[in-house]
């Protein structure tokens, strides 16, 4: 009994070693996103065959997706990895088979996919209320749009606020390369949630 509570201390203390307390990460993750729009990137939605696990497109392309992705690896978590291995396990649970018709995960795009980041953020997250109030989305928070007609698009919150609307603005590419904007508010939000790194 008394080896497994000092296991479990040591796990604990690991844990906190690597991601540090939920305000930390948070403002490690917020600060990593910034540091994204200082990133020439050219948006190309190709299917790429990448490694695994830590695997990433060219640095000077990639997608909306590929920004949460990046800016979570600046601060040690891989969502290739962690979302591989959830559909692995709950491939049922995710809507690629019914979306894009596949027999089984492929980590090459599943963690480049919105829907996917949606489930993945809601199963191993916490999926916070759609409002429309902005003060209700703190820095760090994934906000996740349709833009119309059915296409996704996801941002990260940021600490940094708009000077004319007092909104806290969002990293995002939504063509243009990363850019930090007052678009919170623009289209119909889909999803809300935080996801502090895997709980081992």
């Amino acid at each position: 009994m008394l080896f497994a509570l000092l296991a479990y201390s040591g796990g604990q203390a690991m844990s906190q070693a690597v991601h540090g307390s939920r305000p930390e990460f948070t403002s490690r993750l917020v600060a990593a996103a910034i540091e994204r729009t200082h990133h020439p990137v050219r948006y190309v939605s190709a299917y790429v065959r990448i490694p695994y696990p830590g695997g990433d497109v060219p640095a000077d392309t990639g997608v909306c997706t590929d920004e949460i992705i990046r800016s979570y690896r600046a601060v040690g978590v891989d969502l290739q990895k962690e979302v591989h291995e959830d559909m692995v396990q709950n491939f049922e649970a995710y809507p690629i088979k019914r979306r894009w018709l596949l027999a089984h995960p492929d980590s090459n795009i599943d963690h480049r996919r919105v829907p996917n980041l949606m489930v993945f953020f809601q199963r191993k997250g916490e999926s916070l209320p759609i409002t429309a109030k902005a003060a209700d989305y703190a820095p760090g928070d994934l906000v996740t749009w349709d833009l119309g007609g059915g296409v996704p698009h996801i941002g990260i919150v940021v600490d940094q606020k708009s000077h004319w609307s007092g909104r806290c603005m969002i990293v995002h590419n939504i063509g243009e390369g990363p850019k930090m904007e007052d678009v919170l508010l623009n289209w119909r939000i889909t999803g809300h949630y935080r996801y502090f790194g895997p709980q081992r």
